[in-house]
Formats: structure tokens, C-alpha cells, sequence
């Protein structure tokens, strides 16, 4: 018997012991040391050495991937070659090289690899993140003009105003002097957020559909070891992938059922016009009926978008917000700036409204330096080269895998004084933002696989920290102080803080503790 011992979990290396027959073994050793050959004759990238079988997976053994891929990168360059089991792999480390790879080619990088988790759980590739072709531009223009446009985003303003509502309620009740898990509570505000405006109402499911969502997400970048050795099947049952993914789309699948049934049915009692409180179900399957799209969808594919959406738009909101706040704990002269433009702006009212969000521009500083320091997807989703191209004076061959590390990116001396540094007054009278223009800052990627939800994602980021500030002053719980405040990463769904973030609220009261500038 051989053991293969490297494995990827939840987008964390580990070591795990995994037994197989010598002829297993050796066809994967012999088709690894024949990849391993052909890389070898072409003008690769640089890269570490690599071992026959493994490649270079020792060398993601040990830290967070972000962080090694980072380290790898300053021995060997920006635009890094590694073989990840039987996948060539290309390391993306620089404005640069992103420029090159998300704009010059970003025709020949548009696809995304084959990855067994986003083939079962997106409906057979037919969501919007996985999804190729005619098919995948299609429903890209449907989620920017239909789905999560400016507009629609607007309409969902009440839902957004509620939820904040009872997040502010519920921090008054659990206040006091006992700490408040606000981890826990801006996920769930996040997550009811975008069930109602996705599914009309929150479900009676929802905190398993969200673990469900954040297993999904962190089996998107392709680590498991199922996908490092896609010719080898029994891989997928040895490690329990397949049965796993496939269980958790029986389960999934009932509850997606269930909601798009109900849509249909409300939906045939109007008559199929439009409503004014149409949620993306509704807006899915209007579209479905009208016969007016070059490719027809399936009921499977309307149930791939919205769960895409759901999964998406979830953890990444919540983890900014979080990180945000922590931030700010750590480092009191932000806090108190930020919380003064707003207490300042809104002069006494009893709650902020998204009108009074645009003249916070601190605020928005804030947002854009946590998504620079902290972004919710250090590694972008993988893309796949559909051609051979040239990159840098490098070839980069047909079907290779391509991850951008916008973490390290976003740290580069070489563009940001201080880049280790939580500086908000960085972004202070210039023209930075997050529309994959200024590829040194793409928290939300950029070219044609450019997160289509941004508008979305920071509206559900803006109205809850903008209020977490206003009603509450915040301190750390005991004797700590702020340099003591633990901001370990996890890495999971998304890169959040691996400790959950407990602060004392101290309800804020505008009419007797803070008189408006005149």
C-alpha cells in the first residue's frame, strides 16, 4: 500500500493519510512525472522545485494559502508556475500581471476550471460564477440589469432598513455589561438580508442553508484533493467528497424546490405581470415565461442562480462588516473620527437612512481600506486558460489553472506606503475604487469575471456599520486593551477573524450625550 499525504480541507492544507493499491499509486505517479515533463519543456513561469506525485503541494503546507502563495511569490516572482498534484497552476502576485491577465488576455481567461463541488452544487456549471458561453453572458446581463442592478438594489432599501432595525433591537436586549457576539448577529442580519430579497421571506432553514453556503464557498477554489487529480474518480470516493457534496445537494435542493414552487404559484395568481415587490425568484421566473431569451432556463438553472447569489452575497458582506469594526477597536482614533462624521452628518435623528450614507465619506474610507487589507476572497475563484497565451514573456498553456492573490496585491509596497498599516485617509481625494479599473486594488476581481453583486455587497455593508456607530459606543470587554484584540484569520467560506468578535455596547443617546455642530 502507498499513502498519499497531502489533502486540502475547507481551503486550509492539511495532512491527512490516504491509502491506495500500488497500481494506484503508480498510475498517478506515472501520469504526474509525465505532466511534470511536459512543463518542464515549455517557458514556464518560475516556481519552486516540484516532486514527483505531489508537484508543489509541500509547499502550501503549513499557513494560511494566501499567505504562502504570497511568500512563494517574493522568492519567485509575480507570475508564478506550480503544479498542484496533476493541475499546472499559475500564481498571479501583481498589479501587473493581473492588468495582463484580467484585461489584455482576459478573453483567453474568462472560463473557470472544472471543480466537483460547483458541478453538483450549481446545478451542472449553470449558475452565474462557473456557468461559460452564450449561457454564462447571458445571465450575467440578466444579474446586472434584472437582479442586482442600481435600481433593483435601491428596491430592496426597506428589507435592508428592517433587518438593521432588528439588529439594533437585538444589541439593546443582550447589552449591558455582558458582551455582545456581534459575529454571530451580522451574519444573520446579512443572511436575512439577501433570503428576503432573493426569496421574498427569511427561511425556516436558514442557519443550515448557511452552513451549506459557507462549505460551498470554500470548496470553490478547486484545493480538495478530489480536484488536484481530476483523472483519478476514486479519489472522489475515497475522500468523501462526492457523497458529502451530493448529500448537501439533496438537502439543498428540497429547500430550493420548495421556494421555487411557491413563486410559482404566486406568481400564476398575478397573471405574470410584474410586481412592485418583486424578489429575484419572481424576477427569474417572469423572465423564464416571456420567451424572449436567446437561451431558454430551466427551473434547475433559475434554483443555480439564486443559491449562487445566496452563497455569495452572505459571507462576504458580514466578514468586510466585521472586519471593519475590528479594525476600528484596534485603532480608537478611526473609531472616533468615523463615529463623529456621523454623528455630526445625521444631527440627532433617531436612525440613518441610506440618503444619509453618501455624505459619509470617511465611512466609505473605512469600507475600502478593510476590503483592501482584509478582502473576503484573498484568492479570487479560480479562472482556466481556454487557449495558449503568452503572459510576462511566459507561456501559460491551454486548461491552466490561474489564481489571483489580490491579499498580496492589496500589500504591494510597491503601490500602497505602509501596506501592512490600517490607514483610511490612503483612499483620501483620489480616484481609487472597486470597479477593476486600478488593478492594484481588485477586492471584487475585474474584468469580464468581475463580481456582477457589488452594488449589492456594499449596500448591505454600508447601512448596518453606518448604524452599528451611530446607536452604540463600543469597547472590548474586561481589562483588554485595543492592541490586544486577536485579528488571527481563519480561512473558510471567506477569510474572517478566527476568534468571534465579543464588544460591550453602550447605547448612544443623540439628544442628551452630543450637540450637532452649527
Amino acid at each position: 500500500m502507498a499513502s498519499l499525504a497531502f489533502s486540502f480541507k475547507m481551503g486550509t492544507p492539511t495532512f491527512v493519510s490516504i491509502p491506495f493499491s500500488t497500481s494506484s499509486s503508480f498510475t498517478l505517479k506515472v501520469n504526474c512525472q509525465k505532466t511534470l515533463a511536459e512543463t518542464s519543456a515549455k517557458n514556464l513561469p518560475p516556481g519552486p522545485r516540484k516532486l514527483p506525485l505531489i508537484g508543489n503541494l509541500h509547499n502550501l503546507v503549513g499557513s494560511l494559502p494566501h499567505h504562502v502563495l504570497k511568500d512563494l511569490a517574493i522568492e519567485h516572482g509575480p507570475l508564478m508556475h506550480l503544479q498542484l498534484g496533476e493541475v499546472p497552476t499559475v500564481v498571479v502576485s501583481s498589479a501587473k500581471m493581473a492588468q495582463e491577465l484580467m484585461k489584455t488576455h482576459d478573453h483567453v481567461f474568462s472560463q473557470r476550471p472544472e471543480i466537483l463541488a460547483s458541478r453538483i452544487l450549481s446545478y451542472d456549471h449553470t449558475d452565474i460564477v462557473f456557468s461559460k458561453g452564450d449561457y454564462w453572458k447571458q445571465m450575467r446581463k440578466i444579474c446586472l440589469t434584472e437582479l442586482l442592478g442600481l435600481r433593483k438594489v435601491k428596491s430592496f432599501a426597506p428589507i435592508r432598513d428592517d433587518e438593521v432595525s432588528n439588529l439594533l433591537e437585538s444589541i439593546r436586549l443582550a447589552g449591558g455589561s455582558s458582551p455582545v457576539n456581534l459575529t454571530e448577529k451580522i451574519m444573520w442580519l446579512t443572511s436575512a438580508i439577501v433570503c428576503r430579497a432573493a426569496f421574498g421571506n427569511r427561511w425556516e432553514d436558514q442557519k443550515a442553508v448557511i452552513s451549506i453556503a459557507r462549505e460551498a464557498v470554500s470548496l470553490s477554489g478547486g484545493f480538495d484533493l478530489a480536484d488536484l487529480y481530476p483523472s483519478k474518480e476514486f479519489l472522489h470516493v475515497i475522500t468523501n467528497m462526492k457523497p458529502r457534496l451530493e448529500k448537501m445537494y439533496l438537502k439543498l435542493d428540497k429547500i430550493l424546490d420548495n421556494i421555487v414552487n411557491e413563486h410559482k404559484q404566486k406568481l400564476a395568481n398575478r397573471k405574470g405581470e410584474p410586481a412592485d415587490d418583486e424578489d429575484l425568484v419572481d424576477v427569474l421566473l417572469r423572465l423564464q415565461g416571456s420567451g424572449r431569451l436567446e437561451c431558454p432556463i430551466t427551473i434547475d438553472n433559475i434554483k443555480a442562480v439564486i443559491w449562487d447569489l445566496f452563497a455569495a452575497g452572505t459571507d462576504t458582506s458580514s466578514t468586510t462588516t466585521e472586519w471593519a469594526l475590528a479594525e476600528m477597536i484596534r485603532n480608537p482614533r478611526i473609531l472616533k473620527k468615523a463615529q463623529e462624521e456621523i454623528r455630526q452628518s445625521v444631527q440627532g435623528k433617531e436612525t440613518i437612512c441610506e440618503e444619509d450614507i453618501q455624505r459619509l465619506q470617511y465611512l466609505k474610507m473605512v469600507i475600502k481600506e478593510t476590503l483592501r487589507v482584509h478582502p473576503p476572497l484573498p484568492l479570487l475563484i479560480p479562472r482556466e486558460s481556454k487557449e495558449t497565451c503568452e503572459i510576462g514573456g511566459y507561456e501559460i498553456p491551454e486548461k491552466t489553472k490561474v489564481i489571483v492573490n489580490v491579499w498580496a496585491i492589496g500589500r504591494d509596497p510597491e503601490y500602497w506606503k505602509d501596506p501592512d498599516k490600517f490607514i483610511p485617509e490612503r483612499f483620501h481625494d483620489n480616484s481609487i475604487d472597486f470597479k477593476g479599473i486600478n488593478f492594484a486594488y481588485i477586492p471584487f476581481g475585474a474584468g469580464r469575471r468581475i463580481c456582477p453583486g457589488i452594488s449589492f455587497g456594499l449596500a448591505n455593508i454600508e447601512l448596518p456599520l453606518a448604524n452599528l456607530l451611530y446607536h452604540f459606543d463600543w469597547k472590548l470587554p474586561g481589562e483588554m486593551r485595543p492592541e490586544d484584540l486577536d485579528m488571527t484569520e481563519a480561512f473558510g467560506a471567506t477569510v474572517g477573524r478566527k476568534e468571534n468578535l465579543q464588544l460591550i455596547a453602550i447605547p448612544y443617546k443623540p439628544s442628551s450625550s452630543y450637540q450637532a455642530s452649527t
